[in-house]
């Protein structure tokens, strides 16, 4: 696998660093990738080196401006941002604008994708109506502090979720469906049965809430690739 490059972009006064992964040769679109809690990690890393295999620009997105030392601060991080959904969608539309900005991504299709707490970062871009073909939530959030509003939401959206995550309610499951469909997007919502939350996480945790589940994991990669398909070309 090929290193991943820093890229240094700014929301407001937040200087941000994100991280490149770049294709062997042109790009067939670029992808906005959004970590976990945590910030990048070596399963987000990989990820993103995978869509490069695939033939995709992919930045991981830098959601606080540093690297947790551990959990509880990367909750204290998380909770400067995530309850004022104006300043959250900010800080992940500057993602975004500094993918934009690449050269390497001019002329390109944008989609985002994101894993727990980035998985709700890419369902709440798609649901600012950002310019995305294509929104994918792995293991993602699904609660919201600004719904959908009919029309808004352009990209096709695909929620890959673990029935067993005790982070994800099934009454909030409910309410995203509904959401979705007051809005009238277009969605797709794959969900494995006994399946935790961070299931495409390989790396064991001490939190009893997580758990790597291959049979997922590779499902729903494969659910992704499928959807960058139809919407980018085979």
């Amino acid at each position: 696998m090929s290193a991943l490059d820093p890229i240094d972009y700014a929301d407001g006064e937040t200087a941000l660093s994100g991280l490149l992964a770049r294709p062997a040769g042109p790009a067939r679109a670029a992808i906005l990738v959004f970590p976990t809690i945590m910030n990048p990690t070596p399963a987000v890393e990989a990820k993103a080196q995978k869509l490069a295999e695939a033939g995709y620009l992919a930045l991981i997105a830098d959601l606080y401006g540093q690297r947790p030392s551990g959990f509880d601060e990367a909750r204290r991080l998380a909770a400067e941002i995530r309850p004022d959904p104006i300043a959250y969608r900010r800080r992940l539309k500057a993602g975004l604008k500094a993918l934009a900005m690449l050269p390497e991504a001019h002329g390109l299709q944008f989609a985002a994708i994101g894993f727990c707490m980035g998985g709700q970062a890419a369902l709440e871009l798609a649901r600012d109506g950002a310019p995305l073909e294509a929104a994918v939530s792995f293991h993602g959030l699904l609660d919201t502090g600004l719904p959908a509003k009919p029309g808004n939401v352009t990209a096709r959206i695909l929620v890959c979720h673990g029935d067993a995550d005790p982070m994800v309610r099934r009454s909030q499951v409910v309410a995203f469906w509904e959401e979705m469909d007051a809005a009238k997007a277009n969605w797709h919502f794959h969900s494995y049965s006994g399946v935790k939350h961070g299931f495409t996480n390989p790396h064991p945790t001490d939190n009893p809430t997580t758990g790597y589940d291959a049979s997922a994991d590779r499902q729903s990669w494969a659910a992704m690739l499928e959807l960058f398909d139809e919407v980018f070309g085979a």
